[in-house]
């Protein structure tokens, strides 16, 4: 159940990640047919806090409306060594309760310090995950992902890689169109694959300045189709080695992997927008079979493509 969404904050609030949650969970967007979740901000305290960048926020709430919260989002501030103690408790309170929680980029050390790390994988901003690893040793931390869903907790990297973490949620639990909905209203990708070491700045190697958008784009229209490294490699005019490298750097991953997820994603908006059978859906996708869809479903998405469909396919699919 996805309805009730809080955002916490703390003095010296980062307005950027604060504004990712009131996008994606703050807006009604009801006219399109989205669901309109029940969004509120809270605070240590209520009334005005400082943001990052000098201007206050008013913040209407307390700790004590987390536990209306089907989901709280812990956005962004400065790394401190202390936390408020009834600002743990409730958060505590909240996922005990059922509730998932959510952070955003340094939002992962209050998550730290309310024990909801512990025994759990995590990420955070690439320049914090030292620091977080050796102030919570008990939580596995991962430097090189944008998000990790470890639930009923879910972490994600810097500032846009909450976009990424509050969308992977919403795709989880409310199916790939809504998300797609929203992100096509928000403008931005509704998944992207990699993590973020792709944004730790590192120099290009000269005369490898041209972007692979144009062969990313051949290869989402050609999904069905099966193209070695070398045949892509050619298509971008590089050789294999560089073809490979680059595609790292652009995208954070591997050729395959991000065929993968492409070919995920289309998977699931045929199960949720059409009555196709699953064999059929694999062959459009490229998998080629209903058993290699089962096979990267379960492996990506933890469940299988018939129970999917049964929860997100649209009533006339259904």
């Amino acid at each position: 159940m996805l309805k009730n969404v809080v955002a916490v904050v703390l003095e010296e609030v980062h307005p950027f990640e604060l504004g990712v949650a009131a996008e994606v969970f703050g807006l009604d967007r009801s006219d399109d047919g989205l669901p309109a979740y029940e969004f509120a901000i809270a605070g240590a305290h209520t009334g005005p806090h400082r943001t990052h960048a000098g201007f206050t926020i008013d913040v209407p709430h307390g700790p004590e409306r987390l536990a209306e919260a089907d989901l709280v989002v812990v956005t962004a501030t400065s790394v401190r060594e202390d936390y408020p103690e009834p600002l743990l408790d409730a958060l505590r309170t909240a996922v005990d309760g059922g509730a998932r929680a959510l952070s955003i980029c340094s939002g992962a050390f209050l998550l730290g310090a309310a024990g909801l790390l512990d025994g759990r994988r995590s990420t955070t901003h690439w320049r914090y995950t030292g620091e977080l690893a050796a102030r919570h040793p008990l939580t596995t931390v991962e430097p090189d992902v944008l998000y990790v869903d470890d639930d009923p907790v879910i972490t994600s990297a810097g500032t846009a890689a909450g976009i990424d973490a509050c969308l992977h949620l919403v795709r989880r639990l409310q199916g790939a169109e809504v998300a797609r909905a929203i992100a096509r209203r928000m403008v931005v990708a509704p998944h992207r694959e990699g993590g973020q070491a792709q944004f730790v700045t590192r120099p290009l190697p000269e005369g490898d300045g041209e972007s692979l958008a144009p062969v990313l784009d051949w290869m989402r229209h050609h999904l069905d189709q099966e193209s070695t490294v070398e045949q892509l490699a050619a298509r971008a005019h590089m050789s294999p080695r560089t073809f490979a490298r680059r595609f790292q750097q652009e995208t954070g991953t591997t050729p395959h992997r991000w065929l993968v997820g492409q070919r995920l994603l289309l998977a699931q908006r045929l199960l949720e927008s059409t009555a196709e059978p699953v064999d059929a859906i694999a062959a459009r996708c490229g998998f080629g079979n209903a058993a290699t869809l089962r096979h990267h479903f379960g492996r990506r998405l933890g469940t299988t493509p018939l129970a999917y469909r049964r929860c997100f396919a649209e009533p006339a699919v259904g």
